[in-house]
């Protein structure tokens, strides 16, 4: 936790993975985030994994720091309170339809300076998630050995969407405090996916090669890079990315001759060259094979760590819950008092300022925590309109 956004308050109506993560990286950074829910949570309120209680630990660890305002957005005034509080506020998040009580246009009214952030799936209107995007742009025809295809079970599409969801926010503010100008920016997910594969040459090189790449398995393209097994059976992940990681991780194998041969008879010098290390990797992954399986994991570990070669051996994430670099002597990692009352490292802002006091991690509100305080303080209601939309069930709170 961070206080660089001091002064900012977002509205956020939102559920699932891309948009309350672009509501949670602006909270973390200092950003006031009052996310908006139904009365007893909304549909992704109790999605798994949760507690024995039943508590959703997702849910409670997408919305840490920020604030909880429970409407019943099935009836006219509830509606009206949070197009009422987006107006009073100026910013809002969402992955709501584009038509609707919540449409830029409607919400707009009154406000001409409001920035409206909207997540989507496909820019059309029509509904996607991450694992159907994923199909779509063909990474899981790529991923594995084949010929079936392999999801990933990292829903990688949500969360670069929510993280240019928060930059997009960022921009437009930046923009209005220059001219004035707010407006709506739409985030379709399968933008975001086709977009990234235009960036990382996927469709030029579709385009280039007139076909799709071959399916390599745990082999990096383009690269020396795979998995291996050593002599005690931990099977690792050895990537070259510099020309002087190779020719150290030669010199800590002891393959120099061996690979000095494969270059005199293929005519080829792998020294300078990702391409044919990778081109001619049927000659190579053999040597590298036999000299890794001949050690054990903690003696190749060193001499790689040695010769500045990146590698990491598999590991599960019960495994990664104790490794003291990752979480246990993590500094963006602390503890919190979730509303669940399970105890377990709770995250922070991922960045770090070197300058700057870390803040602990904040806990996720309970539904409706905050109702009364936003109420109030943002849209100035009386004691006794509050006490009567509560009364009438129009506003909800934990504490009630």
């Amino acid at each position: 936790m961070y206080n660089l956004l001091p002064g900012l308050t977002v509205i956020e109506a939102s559920s699932f993975v891309a948009s309350p993560t672009a509501g949670l990286y602006l909270a973390q950074m200092g950003a006031e985030v009052i996310r908006v829910d139904q009365i007893g949570g909304g549909p992704d309120f109790r999605r798994w994994p949760v507690t024995q209680n039943g508590d959703s630990l997702y849910w409670e660890n997408l919305n840490r720091a920020k604030k909880s305002l429970a409407l019943d957005l099935g009836r006219p005034e509830g509606r009206e309170l949070l197009q009422a509080l987006v107006r009073a506020t100026g910013q809002f998040v969402t992955n709501f339809p584009v038509k609707g009580f919540l449409s830029h246009e409607i919400l707009a009214e009154g406000r001409p300076d409001l920035i409206t952030v909207r997540v989507m799936g496909w820019a059309d209107g029509s509904p996607a998630l991450d694992y159907t995007v994923n199909n779509a742009v063909g990474y899981p025809m790529l991923t594995g050995a084949g010929p079936d295809p392999v999801n990933h079970v990292l829903p990688a599409w949500d969360l670069l969407t929510g993280a240019y969801a928060a930059f997009a926010l960022m921009a437009a503010l930046r923009r209005r405090d220059a001219i004035g100008e707010g407006g709506e920016i739409r985030i379709p997910l399968s933008d975001v996916a086709i977009g990234t594969v235009a960036n990382l040459g996927g469709i030029a090189e579709v385009m280039d090669t007139g076909t799709d790449r071959p399916r390599l398995g745990n082999t990096v393209f383009g690269l020396f890079g795979r998995d291996f097994t050593t002599r005690d059976g931990k099977r690792t992940m050895i990537v070259v990315v510099t020309h002087r990681q190779w020719a150290n991780l030669i010199a800590a194998l002891g393959l120099g001759d061996a690979i000095a041969q494969v270059e005199a008879q293929r005519g080829v010098s792998f020294a300078k060259d990702d391409g044919l290390r990778f081109t001619h990797r049927d000659a190579l992954f053999p040597l590298f094979e036999a000299a890794i399986a001949a050690r054990d994991h903690a003696e190749l570990a060193a001499a790689l760590d040695a010769g500045g070669i990146v590698h990491s051996a598999y590991g599960t994430m019960a495994d990664a819950v104790r490794d003291p670099r990752l979480v246990t002597e993590n500094p963006i990692f602390g503890t919190a008092d979730d509303p669940s009352g399970t105890r377990y490292p709770a995250v922070g802002a991922f960045a770090t300022l070197p300058a700057e006091q870390r803040r602990p991690p904040a806990p996720a509100p309970r539904n409706g925590q905050h109702s009364e305080q936003v109420l109030a303080e943002t849209l100035g209601l009386s004691s006794g309109e509050i006490g009567r939309l509560f009364d009438a069930g129009i506003a909800g709170s934990s504490d009630r």
